[in-house]
């Protein structure tokens, strides 16, 4: 996932990721990593359209944004 976020902040991609949010409810996050550390990332979260952060203990899993082929 580490190499996940590095991509992101470096190319400005947007990535998907599953987090435990404070109300311990399951959430899905579209966000561009802005900066990164040991604990936490920064990144801007399409969903509440603000920058927020992301405690890394509680993001359950991360993706790349899959495009869709063809129409």
């Amino acid at each position: 996932m580490i190499g996940l976020f590095q991509r992101s902040i470096e190319n400005r991609e947007k990535i998907i990721i599953f987090y435990i949010d404070n109300k311990n409810q399951v959430t899905q996050r579209y966000i561009q990593v802005i900066n990164m550390n040991t604990q936490s990332l920064t990144a801007f979260c399409y969903w509440r359209k603000k920058v927020r952060t992301f405690k890394l203990e509680n993001i359950l899993s991360a993706g790349p944004i899959r495009k869709k082929v063809g129409a």
